[in-house]
C-alpha cells in the first residue's frame, strides 16, 4: 500500500533540492565553461550554463533515499544512471562524439540487461501475452537507447524537455498507483519534484539549460520507468500505453528519421526542422510554442491512462483518436502532402473566423 504523506514529503524534498542545487552547478557550468553558445540552429542569443541535469539527479536522489525505495533491479539502474549522467556531462563539455555517447548509452541498458530488467513480453488483443524470447535483449536496447536520444532531441526550447517528462512522469505515475507498481511510482513522484524545482531555472526565459547531462538521464528514468510499470500492464494493446506517454518525443523522433532519409541527409546529423521549430516558423512565439507541445503531450498522457484501463472498444476509440493527434504532428513536422496542412487548417478555420470578427 500507498504512504501518501510520504509520498508529498518526497516530492518537496526532491523539488526543493532541485531548486537550491541549480544555483551552485550553474556558477559550476560557468567556471568550466560547461556552456552552451548560440549558433544557427540555436533558438537562443547568449551563451547559457548547462549541466543542469546534475541538480535534477541530486534531487531525485535525495528525494528517492527519503523514500528508501527497495527492487531486485536498484543498484543495476542506479549504475546505469550514473553512466549516462557522466557520459552527458562529457558530451556538454567536450561534445563528444556520437558513437561514444552511443557507447555509454548501451553500458548503461546494459546494466539493466544483466540484471533482468527487461521488456519479456507484450499483450496483444485476441491473441493474449506474447513471450519474445532471445528478442527481449534487443529490443530493451532499442528501448533505452531510443529513448534516451528521443528526449534529447526534443530538448530544444526552454523548459521544453523539463516540462514533457514531467508530464510523461505524472502519467506513468497515476498507472503505476492505480496498478499498485511502488518502485515504479516513488521514482515518479521523485522525478517530478526534480524537474518542477528545476523549472523555475529553466523555462523562457532559461537561465540555464539541463544540457545532454539532463535530457539523458531523464529519458534513461522514463525507459526504466516503463519498464517497471507499463509494460506490466496487462490491458489490452499494453505494449501501445507507453508509445502513447511518449507520442511527442517518439514521433518527432521517427518525423526527423523519415525527413533526414527522404532528403539523403545524415540520420544522425542535426536540423532546425523538428516540430518545435516549426511550430515557431508558424509565428507562434518562444513561451506558446512550449505550451502548445505541453497541451499535445497532457492530451497524450491523458489517453494513456484512459487506455490502460479501457475495454477493446474503447481503447480502438482512443487508437483511432491518437492516431489523429499524431497526423496533426505529422503536418506540423511538414511531412503531409509537401507541407499542406488539411486537418489542421480545418480546426482552427473557427478560431481564425473568431479573430477576424473581433477586430
Amino acid at each position: 500500500m500507498f504512504n501518501y504523506i510520504d509520498l508529498v514529503i518526497a516530492f518537496f524534498i526532491a523539488l526543493l533540492l532541485s531548486f537550491l542545487f541549480t544555483y551552485p552547478i550553474k556558477k559550476l557550468a560557468i567556471k568550466l565553461r560547461v556552456v552552451d553558445f548560440p549558433n544557427f540552429r540555436k533558438i537562443h542569443t547568449k551563451t547559457t550554463p548547462r549541466l543542469g541535469g546534475v541538480a535534477v539527479f541530486l534531487g531525485a536522489f535525495f528525494g528517492a533515499l527519503y523514500l528508501q525505495p527497495r527492487h531486485e533491479h536498484l543498484p543495476e539502474i542506479v549504475l546505469g544512471a550514473f553512466v549516462i549522467l557522466l557520459t552527458g556531462a562529457l558530451d556538454d563539455r567536450y561534445s563528444i562524439r556520437p558513437v561514444i555517447k552511443l557507447s555509454g548509452q548501451l553500458i548503461a541498458a546494459s546494466f539493466l540487461i544483466s540484471s533482468g530488467l527487461i521488456i519479456e513480453r507484450i499483450t496483444l488483443p485476441m491473441i493474449g501475452m506474447i513471450d519474445l524470447g532471445v528478442a527481449s535483449v534487443l529490443i530493451t536496447l532499442l528501448w533505452v537507447v531510443g529513448i534516451t536520444n528521443a528526449i534529447n532531441l526534443i530538448d530544444g526550447l526552454d523548459g521544453l524537455a523539463t516540462g514533457v517528462t514531467t508530464i510523461a512522469f505524472t502519467s506513468m505515475l497515476v498507472m503505476a498507483i492505480i496498478d499498485m507498481q511502488i518502485v515504479a511510482a516513488y521514482l515518479c513522484i521523485v522525478l517530478i519534484g526534480a524537474n518542477i524545482g528545476f523549472l523555475y531555472h529553466n523555462f523562457y526565459p532559461a537561465k540555464i539549460y539541463m544540457g545532454d547531462t539532463g535530457s539523458n538521464f531523464l529519458g534513461y528514468m522514463i525507459a526504466v520507468v516503463s519498464m517497471l510499470g507499463l509494460f506490466k500492464n496487462i490491458a489490452l494493446f499494453s505494449f501501445i500505453i507507453p508509445v502513447i506517454v511518449l507520442a511527442i518525443p517518439i514521433f518527432d523522433t521517427l518525423f526527423a528519421i523519415v525527413r533526414r532519409a527522404y532528403n539523403k541527409e545524415r540520420i544522425m546529423g542535426a536540423d532546425n526542422k523538428h516540430i518545435h521549430y516549426q511550430l515557431l516558423k508558424a509565428g507562434y512565439s518562444h513561451r506558446k510554442t512550449v505550451l502548445i507541445i505541453y497541451a499535445f503531450s497532457t492530451l497524450f498522457g491523458i489517453m494513456a491512462i484512459l487506455f490502460s484501463e479501457a475495454s477493446l472498444t474503447v481503447s480502438l476509440i482512443i487508437t483511432g483518436v491518437v492516431l489523429i493527434l499524431v497526423h496533426i504532428l505529422a503536418e506540423i513536422a511538414g511531412l503531409v502532402m509537401g507541407g499542406k496542412r488539411p486537418v489542421l487548417d480545418f480546426l482552427i478555420k473557427p478560431f481564425r473566423r473568431k479573430e477576424r470578427s473581433d477586430e
